[in-house]
């Protein structure tokens, strides 16, 4: 029975919710990460960032770039990482051919949006966003405001 537990285990740990606000989001891809041990486990005690995160296609490879991952606490100093470095992406060639096809033509950036473990790995959520201008924004508020009025109203009745 743990065996399937694990085999079939979704949790999300880090969720950059500012990216949906500050990016039109236009397509999402997974890609696994290229980590340590004791980022590992840094990220199993919850102890991550996505805000200031991107992503860059360098010489054919993914890369994550500005995601912060605390030290892990339970270990030497010498052993430790970074908190801040560049870490590979894991996706198949084809996704990263089109991922470089729309980058550089269409002026899209990549912007990670959750990182979760699916099956015991360390997943993260990456996304292809434009970016969105202040009247955007604020048409996006607007449109979440007149949500949150509607529910009100049908709540009352």
């Amino acid at each position: 029975m743990s065996q399937d537990k694990k085999t079939q285990g979704f949790k999300i740990i880090a969720d950059n919710r500012q990216a949906r606000y500050l990016y039109e989001i236009l397509e999402t891809y997974e890609a696994g990460i290229q980590l340590t041990g004791t980022e590992v486990k840094s990220i199993r005690a919850g102890k991550t960032n996505l805000q200031d995160g991107y992503a860059l296609i360098r010489d054919n490879e993914a890369w994550l770039l500005n995601v912060h991952i605390s030290p892990y606490n339970f270990s030497g100093q010498y052993f430790n990482h970074e908190p801040r470095r560049s870490r590979k992406l894991l996706l198949h060639r084809d996704e990263i051919r089109k991922l470089i096809g729309k980058t550089e033509q269409q002026g899209l950036t990549l912007i990670p949006l959750k990182m979760y473990f699916k099956g015991g790995w360390v997943k993260i959520s990456i996304a292809l966003g434009k970016g969105k201008k202040l009247h955007d924004k604020r048409e996006t508020i607007k449109k979440r405001q007149d949500q949150r009025d509607m529910q009100r109203a049908m709540k009352s009745y």
